[in-house]
Order: structure tokens, then sequence, then C-alpha cells
């Protein structure tokens, strides 16, 4: 899946900041504030009123009546996930597959499709982000960055803009913490008077600094921040239509050990966001959908972000692919640029889902009356009124063959539609646009006016 990072650049002085668009960074999932318990204890454990969301037939038969919360949390504290005692043989179960059956022997029931797609990302031990390097044409995926040069070029022409950057990384992962001290080649200064160590970017001396989350990234001073192919990965809970109303898809063992999807029997705590979802679309758009997806996660750390810029100053840039609008049924896993199950072997492929731009536009507008939203547009729109066509004519005019035809692959990549309609190479290579898949937003102050690209 195509990636980048978050990143929120706060200045030392009064000037607003920003930086460049570097290497994706990951937050700690579990740590962003939320108004609501996540926990999953109190769903029914019982095997045979768990129903199969892909066998829609035997939901028809249960009780249509709308079960409210129970009052009562029945789990089983035995034991953690353990091999049987009499058996003899290895478990082949991964350390993650372990520890994702122990959290539902446990909690006496499934767990949350948001609960397991964090756990497969950020487990701190043996999640996808934390211990590898999952990009580029050897990862799992490529960024924007990496298709070209053009996608994250301009802010080094500003002398004084760069000066005053001073840039925080919001990242939870050890490898890709080096990746970007490597990217953005940092050294460490030492103060002469203090002693003090600062890590510095040779990119025009700027200060860097990482955080866990985006609350330990230092206020009061305006701030930009970039979410480049970041909302994406944020873990999204998944709802299905039932006779007896809307049911929370969830995560089960199966009588062969396997991982399965069941349906929740009553209301959860992710259904007071889904009623919230739903007052943001129309009675008609619902009532088309069987499925739908909601982030939790991205809703409220649009609240936070907009509270910040609204409070501080500055804004937000966020770019990644998804629809302006409700979203269905869009979490998918990819390994090795291939789209595999997303209960296969978890932790070994990237699981990321359509961003509900619809969703952070009312969030932000919701969490402060300061800010103004802006898009979103496709990132060909995007693109194309920050100058790429000039760009890549310019570059054209001074390279040799084989770097104009990376130019013309790397620029359909970024604004094109589908196949490119030049490509002569092999078949399985063909660039694949992404100009109308990716969309751009931007949130910000209203003191500051309208972003460039949105006039």
């Amino acid at each position: 899946m195509l990636r980048k990072l978050l990143i929120s650049s706060s200045s030392s002085s009064s000037s607003v900041l920003s930086n460049g668009i570097l290497r994706r960074a990951f937050p700690s999932l579990s740590s962003f504030s939320s108004s609501l318990s996540l926990s999953t204890s109190s769903y029914s454990s019982s095997p045979q009123t768990d129903t199969d969301p892909s066998s829609p037939n035997k939901d028809e038969t249960e009780d249509t009546t709308i079960l409210q919360p129970s009052l009562k949390i029945s789990i089983d504290r035995s034991s953690l996930y353990t091999p049987p005692e009499h058996s003899h043989e290895p478990s082949s179960d991964s350390e993650l597959v372990k520890h994702l059956k122990g959290i539902i022997k446990f909690r006496g029931g499934p767990i949350s499709v948001a609960e397991y797609m964090e756990e497969v990302l950020t487990n701190p031990k043996a999640g996808f982000y934390i211990n590898r390097d999952v990009f580029g044409s050897g990862g799992d995926f490529i960024t924007s960055p990496e298709v070209s040069q053009m996608f994250g070029e301009g802010s080094s022409k500003f002398e004084k803009f760069m000066k005053s950057l001073n840039i925080h990384m919001v990242e939870c992962s050890p490898t890709l913490k080096k990746l970007q001290y490597n990217a953005l080649k940092c050294t460490e200064e030492v103060d002469t008077g203090s002693g003090d160590k600062t890590v510095v970017s040779m990119f025009g001396g700027a200060p860097v600094s990482w955080h866990a989350t985006l609350e330990q990234v230092p206020s009061g001073l305006p701030t930009i921040i970039i979410g480049h192919e970041f909302y994406d990965a944020l873990p999204v809970h998944q709802f299905q239509r039932a006779s007896r109303g809307w049911c929370e898809k969830m995560v089960d063992v199966a009588d062969d050990a396997s991982f399965r999807f069941v349906l929740s029997q009553q209301p959860t705590p992710a259904t007071l966001y889904l009623m919230k979802r739903c007052t943001w679309a129309t009675k008609e758009d619902i009532a088309k959908l069987d499925q739908i997806e909601i982030c939790l996660k991205g809703m409220d750390l649009t609240q936070t972000i907009a509270k910040r810029i609204g409070s501080d100053g500055g804004g937000a840039l966020i770019i990644d692919y998804g629809s302006d609008g409700i979203v269905s049924d869009s979490l998918q896993a990819i390994r090795k640029h291939k789209f595999v199950d997303i209960l296969d072997d978890p932790g070994s492929a990237d699981l990321s889902a359509y961003v509900d731009f619809a969703s952070i536009r009312n969030s932000a507008k919701e969490a402060s009356e300061e800010v103004s939203v802006h898009g979103p547009m496709s990132q060909s729109q995007f693109l194309g009124f920050l100058g790429i066509n000039f760009r890549v004519e310019a570059l054209l005019q001074n390279c040799t063959d084989e770097q104009a035809e990376s130019l013309r692959n790397g620029y359909w990549q970024l604004v094109g539609d589908g196949e490119a309609p030049f490509w002569e190479g092999p078949e399985d290579k063909t660039p694949i646009g992404m100009g109308t898949r990716y969309l751009a937003m931007a949130i910000v102050n209203k003191n500051q006016g309208s972003p460039v690209p949105f006039q």
C-alpha cells in the first residue's frame, strides 16, 4: 500500500513552518486519546450465538430484537492461549498469532477488527511496521516520493522558511526512526555551554526530534502537520447490516484454531461513533449500504489536530487514498505488492483501508470554529495547481533518454488515471496512475486564509 508519514513541525519563532515530505512515520495507535473505551470484554462468547458474516441466511434465524449492552462482564481469566497440555507437538503459530489468540481467550470472546488491525501493525514486538523496512520495490509498497522527485520538491528554494524549521516526527517504530534519521541526513550537535545534544538535519540545519504521539509535540506555536498516506493505516471498525440492525464485525478463533469473522450479538462501544458518522450522511446513502467502515482513531486524531491549529495557528495537509463519503468495505492486506487474505499470517502483510475524507472534514469542523477545511481534491489537481506540469517539462529539457523515461513514468503514476497509455515495457510493470484515487485536503486556521492549491 502506498504510504508516507505524519510530520508535525513547529517553530521556535512566530512564523508558520512546514517541512518537505520525508519517510513515513507511524503513530503509537494505542496512545492517542479517546473519549470512549474500546474494550470488547463484554461481548458474547457463546459460539452458538456468533454469526458468520459470510452466511447471511443464518443470521435471519436470529432474534430480531436489538440487545442492550450487558451490565455484567464475564471473563475467563484461567489462562492465556497455550497449546493443550497433553499435546506433544510444537505449535506452528507465530508469537503474534499466539498473542492474538491469548487476547481473545482472555476476553472470553472476539475482538474488534480495529483491535486486530492495531495489534497486527503496531504490536511492540511483532507488529508489521515495528522491526522492518517496508518501503520501496523490495518492500511491500512504494510511496509517492519514491515514485518521483517531483512529489516532494519545492521548499529548499525558500531560504528563510528552511532556516525557521523545527521538525517533529511522530513515530513508534525503532527501525523507521533509524531510516528517518538517515533520510534526513541527521547529525548530533553539542551545545558548548550546556553540553546538551541536539539532532540536526543537514537539510537547512533544522533541529529534529521524535515523539510517540502527537500530544507530545510542543504546542503554543504555529504548526504545520503533514499526514501523507497516514490515515489509511489507522485501525477501522467494520459494521454489517443484519436483521437485528447494524452489528460490528469481529475476529474470533474457529474450531480449527484459525481466525474467522463473526458478528457482535449486542451493541458495542464503537456503535456510538457509527451513529455519529451516520448523522453526517443522508438516509439514502445509508440505505444503499450493507457494510460501513468507521475510523475512531481518525476522527479523534482529526479533532486533536483541528483544536491545535485553531488555538496555535498553522494548518494540516492530508494526502491519502480514499473517498469523499462514507466507506463501505475497503480493508485490505498487501504482502510483497500483492493482495492477500486479511486473516492470513497476521503481521506479515500491511493492512490499510480507504480514508473517509467526509468524516475528517466533519470532525475538524465539529472540534473548532477557528479552522476552515478545504477539499478534498484529486492528487492530480493538487499537483497540477502546484506546477508539476511545468516542472516535468523543465526537467525533460536536460536529461538522458533513460532519465526521460523515468520522469514520464513517475509523472503518470502521480497524476494519471489507470494504466499508462504510452508504456512499451513489460506488462507486469505498467505504471498505474494514482492521480484520481488519491485525494488532498487541508485544515487551516481561518486567520491564515486559503491554501494556494485550494483557492
